[in-house]
């Protein structure tokens, strides 16, 4: 680990000074620092502010740097992808053509594809192989300015997969000098051994799990998908209450396909609800309220060819607290690039380039409860940065589906491209 000295940085967006998720104009508060420098020792950053003053710094000036020219280009805090499944071993690629041909999410599930369909080679498949194509992800998605990821488990749906799941993003994140969140998501969908019999796999999941889960310390949240042919409210209820019963933090895939009524599951103090498509101005209202973070994840709905997005105008001018995240999967979302999420943020939900850099990053980090460390370039924070090759910050959602990313600082870790 190098101590490093980022200069010759045209904005350095710092996002600073948030005590608290971000809510309506404070999103457009990106803190920037023209001409600026960082630096960064021993993994955490130390220093903020303009070159001039980084060149009188009596540290730089004594010490062995490694100095990064940014070649005037952004600096800002890593991206906090709050959403990902990673823990899968191949494309679903006949959804992909099942999906062009006019099929639907719900038709292709019920067909036995989407989510049941990952399952077997996820149960076949060894550790090792796993961890590998996590570790892959976890290195195209930095690639991309991400450094820090929420990682579910979810493809196993058995207790031996779901922990060898777990485990794989365990040693992946070992591997990976940013940092991982792990989640728990076996409740995904019932798997067809409990077809007609949900309440056995529920027993599954709350007694067995969660339990083994929190015992080996494999994962901060426990996630439910609850839709209709997935998880009830109820379900989702009695899931939520076994985390929580055995010390582990909650969030939730809701509102995705179907409107519903989740005022209850608030009791349960969910860090995060994801996706959030079919909200009603009441459910918009009630969440404004709370502590619990809207991550919205168009990069599905773009994918499934959606002509509707998550109302994130409306969200925010209710002031609820938003994140953004690809929702990194293999059916419904097969993309690691964040800038790209910012450019469907902002073309598709009338997000401002401010609004989706600050929802990509510090308000990704208060949903993963990681905030005190992540998510904004202030001393005393872990040095997670990414460098973009391009002189304003608009031009990263502008560019769309172009790599404009030129590396990023995980950990103190400098990793440049050619």
């Amino acid at each position: 680990m190098n101590n490093v000295l980022l200069t010759n940085i045209s904005q350095l967006l710092t996002l600073r000074g948030s005590q608290a998720p971000r809510r309506g104009r404070e999103l457009r508060a990106l803190g920037i620092i023209e001409d600026a420098a960082v630096l960064c020792v021993g993994g955490k950053i130390v220093s903020v502010g303009t070159r001039k003053e980084a060149e009188r710094d009596a540290w730089v000036k004594q010490s062995e740097v490694l100095e990064v020219d940014c070649r005037n280009g952004i600096v800002m805090p890593g991206f906090v992808d709050a959403h990902t499944h990673p823990a899968f071993i191949s494309p679903r690629l006949v959804d992909f053509e099942k999906r062009i041909e006019g099929a639907t999410y719900e038709q292709i599930a019920e067909a036995g594809g989407g989510i049941r369909s990952s399952l077997s080679a996820v149960r076949e498949a060894k550790k090792a192989e796993l961890t590998s194509k996590i570790l892959a992800s976890l290195n195209a998605m930095a690639s991309q300015g991400t450094t820090t990821v929420e990682a579910k488990s979810g493809y196993g749906l058995s207790l031996d997969s779901e922990v060898k799941s777990l485990e794989a993003i365990r040693d992946a994140a070992k591997q990976w000098p940013g940092t991982v969140v792990a989640t728990l998501l076996g409740a995904h969908v019932v798997p067809p051994e409990f077809k007609g019999n949900p309440d056995e796999y529920m027993k599954l999941v709350c007694e067995e799990m969660i339990p083994q889960v929190a015992k080996k310390k494999l994962a901060q949240f426990v996630d439910v998908f609850c839709e209709r042919n997935a998880f009830t409210v109820e379900q989702t209820e009695r899931i939520l209450a076994a985390a929580v019963a055995h010390g582990l933090n909650t969030r939730a895939h809701v509102w995705q396909l179907n409107p519903a009524k989740l005022d209850s599951l608030y009791r349960y103090k969910p860090a995060s609800f994801d996706h959030l498509d079919f909200m009603s101005d009441g459910d918009i209202a009630t969440l404004a309220k709370t502590d619990t973070v809207a991550t919205l994840v168009p990069g599905a709905n773009f994918f499934l060819g959606l002509k509707e997005y998550p109302p994130a105008r409306k969200l925010i001018d209710a002031g609820a607290a938003i994140a953004l995240a690809t929702d990194f999967n293999p059916g419904t979302s097969p993309t690691v690039s964040m800038p790209f999420v910012l450019s469907l943020a902002c073309t598709h939900m009338k997000m401002s380039a401010e609004e989706a850099i600050a929802a990509a990053t510090i308000n990704g980090a208060w949903s993963l409860r990681v905030a005190d460390q992540k998510g904004s370039v202030e001393p005393g924070k872990d040095a997670d940065l990414a460098l973009f090759g391009v002189r304003d910050y608009r031009e990263i959602p502008y560019w769309f589906a172009s790599d404009t990313c030129s590396g990023v600082v995980l950990g103190g870790e400098v990793r440049l491209k050619a």
